[in-house]
Parts: structure tokens; sequence; C-alpha cells
């Protein structure tokens, strides 16, 4: 009794929680905590993957912390299938201890050896939370101002209770009694975000490594933005995406943990189902899902996957991109992009210099501003990027952008400095309109000039960008 009371204490407070934290991340009373913590009581099966993910550790180093017998308590679960209403009320369970029916105990660890998994809602969950703290409440005010449960609240924000399943008319009321309790009003566009991100990891992890039809994978679906790509990666990198900074800012304690907690078997089921839909989905036939599964398997750091994206670059970086070819173009740059994230630089420098010069530079420009969102409405294909009327969009975001993307350590700075020349090129008076801009942008030039990281183009460019600073000064 005191292993289990010392290992699990000793791992919990190593993670930096209370045991009232602790119970706000795995979603259960304070005094279950204690009860856990002195062997009075074992997590049910249903809710060990949550106690092991927040603890970030895998389930078998779980049964070690909990001690002898709570590895046998797991395998004697009964293993029978259930209907959907079924996991659902499981979920809905809030105190541990309450009597469950012999049928609703199976749940993840007993699903893992099936292939069968949950829907997963922890962006949504975790953005729920921060715009519930930015306004001081509590999980019971929230309940009560929606009408529901103060279960239902904390099953939201665990992710156990996935807000994409959720109705419309109810989630607009959510966010809506928000806004007026006094989260940002950002809170609305935050939340479908990332329902948007948590389909995406969802499918992922569900899939494992078998083939989703792309009429039914979210990749496949639209052309995503910088927001939603930040929320998706948010739990494989721990960085807060960027849009949130208001959310953490007014966040007076902020959640328990830092960013939402994927297990480490979700994470290389998700990794895993994207290596395998990057090689399945067809160049010609489902290039937008390719592409997408392609870019996100870069924020894997297993070493087969760097090997992998090294094929993918000489399948796709050393292909002649003939104007109009966006799919070629969007190969070699999601595979240079990638592997300069895994520290590997001369792809994505061999990649700027193919295409400067060329229609490529064109199609490089509609990107990026679609991915700032200077192009509002949603793409469902790349096709957009071919074209050469540009009036679409004005570029003082994408400019703003950029100017703040020159630091010297990224490893994309070959490609943000490219794109910012182009976009000065192709709009000088970009730099009269946006004078505020002018110092900070002269100070990076400055940096990059007197450092050592640039190439000979690279110098040309920052050269170019200075000379038309000086001119726009006059």
């Amino acid at each position: 009794m005191s292993y289990r009371r010392d290992a699990l204490v000793a791992r919990r407070a190593l993670m930096g929680f209370t045991q009232e934290t602790f119970a706000e991340a795995v979603g259960v009373e304070f005094s279950t905590v204690g009860q856990w913590e002195r062997g009075a009581l074992t997590p049910h099966p249903w809710r060990r993957p949550r106690v092991a993910r927040v603890l970030k550790v895998s389930l078998e180093e779980l049964d070690d912390l909990l001690g002898p017998g709570s590895a046998e308590a797991t395998r004697k679960a009964p293993d029978v299938p259930q209907s959907e209403e079924v996991v659902a009320s499981t979920r809905r369970s809030d105190v541990e201890g309450d009597p469950v029916d012999s049928g609703v105990v199976q749940d993840v660890v007993a699903s893992t050896s099936r292939r069968e998994w949950p829907p997963l809602g922890i962006v949504s969950g975790f953005v729920l939370t921060l715009g519930r703290k930015s306004t001081g409440l509590t999980q019971e005010t929230v309940a009560e101002l929606v009408g529901v449960d103060v279960a239902v609240v904390r099953d939201w924000e665990s992710g156990r209770r996935p807000l994409a399943a959720t109705g419309a008319g109810e989630l607009l009321a959510l966010s809506a009694r928000l806004c007026r309790a006094g989260a940002p009003a950002t809170i609305r566009r935050y939340l479908h975000e990332a329902i948007e991100a948590d389909l995406v990891l969802s499918t992922g992890i569900t899939a494992g490594a078998t083939w989703v039809d792309p009429d039914r994978h979210p990749l496949a679906a639209a052309v995503h933005r910088r927001n939603v790509t930040n929320l998706i990666t948010w739990p494989l990198t721990g960085h807060t995406p960027p849009q949130l900074d208001d959310l953490v800012r007014t966040a007076p304690a902020g959640p328990v943990s830092a960013y939402p907690l994927l297990h480490p078997d979700e994470r290389t089921r998700f990794f895993d189902h994207l290596l395998s839909t990057a090689q399945r989905a067809g160049r010609a036939e489902e290039p937008l899902l390719r592409r997408q599964a392609v870019y996100l398997v870069g924020f894997d750091r297993r070493g087969q996957v760097a090997d992998w994206l090294r094929d993918e670059w000489h399948r796709a970086g050393h292909r002649t991109i003939t104007d109009g070819d966006v799919t070629g173009l969007l190969e070699a740059r999601s595979a240079s992009v990638a592997l300069a994230s895994t520290g590997e630089n001369e792809h994505i420098h061999d990649f700027v210099d193919r295409t400067s010069g060329t229609q490529a530079e064109i199609a490089n420009l509609n990107y990026w501003a679609y991915w700032i969102g200077e192009l509002r409405d949603v793409r469902t294909d790349d096709s957009f990027m071919t074209d050469e009327d540009s009036r679409a969009w004005h570029g003082g975001a994408l400019l703003t952008h950029l100017a703040g993307r020159l630091d010297p350590a990224s490893p994309h700075l070959p490609l943000n400095l490219h794109t910012l020349h182009t976009l000065v090129a192709s709009r000088p008076g970009l730099l009269d309109t946006h004078r505020r801009l002018r110092p900070a942008l002269t100070t990076a030039l400055d940096t990059l000039a007197a450092g050592d990281v640039l190439t000979r183009t690279g110098r040309d460019r920052v050269a170019g960008l200075r000379y038309a600073l000086r001119l726009s000064g006059r």
C-alpha cells in the first residue's frame, strides 16, 4: 500500500500537480485522488487512459505507479461490445466508485487491442477551459449558464465528451454565454477551429495505419489555414497557438497543464496514420489529402520518418516544377519545410532557389495569403494558387506576418525571406502604407546582414529589401 501511495504521489508532484489540480485535469472529485493515493481505490479501466495521459506515462508505467493488483483489475474488466449510448453514459460518470454495470466498463484500454478508440475532444476542451477561466467562472457556474449538469462541463473540458458531438445550437449558446460573461468575442471562432483540429486528431488516432476514405477525411475537406494547423499541432509540440494569446493572458490561473495532452499511444497512432495516408494517397488522385498529411508528418521526430521525408524530397523536390503544376510545387514545399523542421536546411534552400523567377512565386504568395487569412473564403483545393490576379488580397497582413519571421535561428528563414522579397517586389507601395513596420523590419534585416546564416542568394534578397526600405523612407 505504501508503494502505491509513494509512487503515485511522487509522479503527481513531479508533473507539478496538487491533488486539486490533478483532480481537475483527470475529471474526478478531489476526494477521489486522495483515495487513489491512499490505495483505497484504483481508477476504473475507462478512466485509466486519461490518468496516464495527464501523468505523461504509458499504461504499463501507470500500473507501476498504482501498485500491485492494478493491472489485474484492468485485465478482469469485461470486454464486451457496447452501444454508443452506453459509452456516452459511461463517460458522463464523474464520481469514482459509482455503481457501473458490467457492460459499461469497456473503454480505451480494452478497445486498444481491438483497434477501437473513442472520439477525442482535448483541443476544444482546452480552449473551453481557457475561455471559462478568462472570465473567472467555475465549471459549476458555466453549467448553470448553459443549463447542463456540471459533469457535462467537466467532460467537455477534459475531452471525454467532444464538443464536436454537441449540437450546433448548444455550442452557439455556450460561446454566446461565455462572451456575455466576459470572454473575448473571438472564443466563438476559437472553439470552431479547435473542433476542426479535434476531428483531424480523432480521425487519425481512431484509424491508426488504416485508410480513411477521402470523402470522410477532414484533411481532404479544405485547405487548412495557420490557425487550425497550429491547433492540430498544439498537443504534439506544446507550443500555444498565437491566436490564443488573448485567452491565455486573461485566464488568471491558467489550466492545470500547459497544453492539451496526448497519450504516447495516441501520438504514435496519429503519426502512423499520417504516414500511411501520405504513402497511399496518390499524387493525382488526392493531392490535398496527401500534401496536408505530409506537412503534419514533419512534426514526427522518429528516425524512420526523417528517412521517408528525405525520400519524399528526392522524389518531389528534384522534379522540375513546371508552371501551373501546383501539386508538384506544394509537394516539394511540404517535404522541404518538414525536413527543415528536423534540422536539414539544405532542401529548403534548394526549393527556394528553384522557384525563384518562375510562376511558382505567384502560387507561393497566394498560398501565404490564404494561410494567414488574407484570402478569407475557404478553398477546397489548391487551384486558387495559380490565379495571377492577386487583387483579391491586399498584402498588408502578410507583410506584417513575414516581417516578424526573420529570426536568424528559424529553420524556415530562407522561405520566409524569399516570400517577403517577392511580396515587396510585387507590391512596392506596401512599405509606404505600412510605415510603422519599417523600424522593426530595418532592425531585422540589419541583424541578418551582420550575421553568417545567409547564402549568397539570401544576402542579395536582404540587400534588395534594405534598398526598398530606403526608397520608401524618402
